[in-house]
């Protein structure tokens, strides 16, 4: 066999190795957590009575095949649709781990939200429909950070601890 055909034939194995690796990352990445709520369906409207239009309590949340290895879950609430940008409405963390955290209960540790408290903001979009990302981390330890961080700082911390993650988007339009 010439040198040629079997530079080629190495080259095609190597190749078919990183890609079978790469499908397999991302495979992982995509994880088989899921977030769900009994209150609204993904992508489907929250209910006014969990918006600044009702009560505006924090919505029930079920978090299923969440990794045997984890310690603690964290929590992040947020709407990119803001005038302002990115506007944070929750986030908690060292949320021991549990498949249902119930409508208006403090799970875990409390971060700062961006109107600088630490409670969980309601939707209430100034005009037009807003997407609410509500998502799950399940991490390997408990960060042990100061209750009050920002979104930032969490997800810093986060990084290399995040076994899984999964997320449900919930649409607020105002009455």
């Amino acid at each position: 066999m010439p040198k040629r055909s079997l530079v080629y034939i190495l080259l095609m194995g190597v190749c078919l190795i990183f890609r079978q690796q790469q499908a397999s990352a991302l495979e992982k990445e995509a994880g088989k957590m899921k977030l769900l709520s009994p209150d609204f369906e993904h992508n489907n409207y929250i209910p006014s009575k969990m918006t600044c239009d009702g009560d505006g309590f924090s919505p029930a949340l079920i978090i299923e095949d969440i990794p045997k290895e984890a310690k603690v879950l964290a929590l992040i609430v947020d709407d990119p649709d803001a005038p302002i940008g990115t506007y944070v409405h929750w986030v908690v963390y060292d949320i021991p781990v549990v498949t249902k955290i119930e409508e208006n209960i403090v799970p875990g540790k409390l971060g700062v939200n961006t109107s600088g408290g630490r409670d969980y903001v309601s939707p209430c979009p100034p005009s037009g429909t807003h997407r609410y990302f509500f998502k799950a981390y399940a991490l390997d330890k408990a960060l042990d950070l100061k209750e009050g961080v920002g979104k930032g700082a969490l997800e810093k911390a986060m990084q290399g601890h995040i076994l899984d993650k999964a997320e449900l988007i919930g649409l607020c339009k105002r009455r």
